[in-house]
């Protein structure tokens, strides 16, 4: 199955249309080290930024809650991008995971470690807050729910506001993983 969305290009897009596209391609997405592309050579968004020129309101909110969990969070670097490479593999997105390579090696993933997460494994990580956050993002990728005991090793790691950010970016990339199955055309 190919792509269902035509990109649109800067000029086609209406005002609350190019509001979105401003906040995604001018906020820190496009300020940091940029690890993959957000527009073809034309302008277009790329990935599961396209669909949310879709609904200019909820394409700004859902832009803004994927800033705030990868650039507000109190989630360390090597570990949020663990977490984002475990949902790429439960939902087998090939663009999430390719472009969370290469922020997770910028962030110093290593290639074994980001090999086991492609493969839906844990790494051996020597961290053992890296390693929470791990085994709760299997558990809700899994379960959709933590037992008392994950949530209280969870909690003794990053805290309730970490864990709050956790299930939230679960929550934000496995929605980003489903838009692209529908709309970009990416395989189960």
């Amino acid at each position: 199955m190919g792509a269902r969305l035509a990109g649109l290009l800067p000029g086609e897009l209406d005002e609350e249309q190019a509001d979105v596209y401003q906040a995604i391609i001018g906020g820190p997405r496009a300020a940091g080290p940029q690890a993959f592309a957000l527009t073809d050579p034309e302008g277009r968004l790329l990935g599961p930024f396209n669909a949310m020129l879709l609904s200019p309101p909820v394409g700004l909110a859902l832009q803004a809650v994927g800033a705030a969990v990868r650039y507000g969070s109190t989630l360390g670097g090597r570990a949020r991008e663990m977490a984002i490479l475990a949902v790429a593999a439960h939902w087998n997105s090939a663009f999430e995971r390719d472009a969370h390579e290469a922020v997770g090696r910028a962030a110093g993933l290593t290639e074994p470690e980001m090999a086991a997460l492609r493969t839906g494994a844990a790494p051996d990580v020597a961290d053992p807050g890296e390693r929470s956050v791990l085994r709760a993002t299997r558990a809700l990728l899994r379960h959709g729910a933590l037992s008392d005991e994950e949530y209280a090793d969870i909690v003794s790691a990053v805290g309730e506001r970490g864990l709050f950010e956790l299930t939230t970016l679960v929550g934000y990339y496995a929605t980003l993983a489903l838009q692209l199955r529908v709309f970009a055309g990416e395989g189960p």
